[in-house]
């Protein structure tokens, strides 16, 4: 995804806008449009991507008061949207962006990994969102150490580095291996540590648990597979055991620390094509979370383990490959009857990028992704990608979304 800079609205998106803040409506949290009692509660969210800087803080090393203000202007994006919810990235790289006694501090706040921002960004972001009334949920990626294979670069007392036979290299990047119950065990350790010490709204992970393949290249884990895999039918059934039991112990732990913090994971959309499972979407995408990622998101949602799913339908309706209007309705079917609400994560990244396709200019096609899944009852609400985009709007396609479904803010569903 590319970087943007903030220079506020488009002039669509600010003419929208405008009109909201001139009848009061961008900052009220009412019960929802009453014309739809289904809408009374519905999930509005935002990511804010912390690696590499995507979306904040906008550089390494800020002072302080920038890095506060910056966030500021993200958190009161959100609200003139009239959304509800910010999914925060607050451990991207086996780091941390609170003081935590498992893992260094992020290089994306200082500049340099384990050196102290001097402040608590968590505690700060926390604070300021339910101030304006936004749920943060921590966004954690689970197994992720750096976007490079060079342990040297980490800080010496790197969990990476006291334990280098937990570490995998591959493509270009540097993995915790997930087969190893140790490794396990530690990532929970460190990612539950903020649910005891801040009053988070939620857990989130996004879709890397197994990395996404690299033609040619191999996740070096016969060691911990001959260890550990005897009972399965082939590694690939130990590996999504491996991520089947992270997912279902991290809810179970969730739940008994704090039970009304909820625990969601945004996948990649596909979980299996048709023409691979008979129960898999009508997709021919490249990718299989079930057989790529051992991630079986399925089974996740059908047993409960977690409390949202927020597949990322990152393509316009009509895409032949995966096709938005099919993979709403498969994952309407999926959560059906689970307690498992669904929200559709979508590419607001891509509308009015000139490298994308001509739906992708159009800045209706987001506000017809709304649509959609409103004729879908357990769709219930929507999270966008990313941030910096939340600001700047490109083509105004947000602008289009609130005007064409957001009449005032809701609450989010619980």
């Amino acid at each position: 995804m590319g970087r943007m800079s903030r220079r506020g609205f488009t002039v669509a998106a600010a003419g929208v806008m405008s009109a909201m803040l001139a009848t009061g409506e961008a900052g009220a949290l009412g019960p929802g449009d009453t014309s739809d009692p289904r809408r009374r509660r519905e999930f509005r969210g935002m990511w804010i991507a912390t690696v590499v800087n995507v979306d904040w803080p906008s550089a390494p090393g800020l002072d302080p008061d920038r890095q506060r203000a910056e966030l500021l202007t993200l958190l009161d994006a959100a609200v003139e949207r009239r959304l509800n919810a910010v999914l925060l990235q607050v451990r991207p790289t086996a780091d941390a962006f609170w003081p935590s006694p498992y893992e260094p501090w992020s290089e994306y706040l200082t500049g340099t990994q384990g050196r102290s921002p001097g402040w608590d960004p968590l505690a700060f972001a926390v604070r300021e969102a339910h101030h304006r009334r936004l749920e943060l949920h921590g966004w954690f990626n689970p197994y992720r150490i750096a976007n490079h294979t060079d342990p040297g670069k980490l800080v010496p007392t790197h969990p990476a580095r006291v334990h280098p036979e937990w570490v995998v290299p591959y493509g270009g990047k540097l993995y915790y291996n997930p087969g190893l119950p140790e490794v396990r065990r530690f990532v929970q350790d460190a990612m539950l540590d903020p649910v005891a010490r801040y009053d988070l709204d939620g857990v989130h992970f996004d879709d890397y648990f197994y990395p996404y393949p690299v033609a040619g290249e191999r996740f070096d884990d016969d060691a911990a597979y001959e260890r550990h895999g005897a009972g399965f039918p082939d590694r690939a059934a130990w590996r999504r055991d491996n991520i089947d039991r992270l997912v279902r112990e991290t809810g179970e732990r969730i739940k008994r620390r704090k039970r009304h913090v909820r625990f969601g994971i945004s996948p990649f959309a596909v979980w299996r094509n048709r023409s691979t499972d008979p129960r898999g979407s009508d997709t021919r995408a490249g990718v299989q979370t079930y057989d790529d990622l051992g991630a079986d998101t399925r089974t996740w949602v059908r047993e409960g383990w977690i409390d949202y799913i927020v597949p990322q339908v990152y393509w316009p309706i009509g895409f032949p490959a995966a096709d938005y209007a099919t993979l709403v309705p498969w994952w309407a079917r999926t959560v059906r009857g689970t307690g498992v609400h669904l929200y559709v994560g979508e590419a607001l990244y891509r509308a009015g990028d000139p490298t994308q396709s001509a739906p992708w200019q159009d800045p209706a096609e987001l506000s017809r992704h709304v649509a959609l899944c409103r004729t879908h009852p357990e769709v219930r609400g929507n999270v966008y990608f990313s941030a910096t985009q939340v600001v700047t709007d490109r083509i105004g396609a947000l602008a289009r979304v609130v005007h064409d479904h957001y009449p005032r803010r809701v609450r989010p569903p619980r």
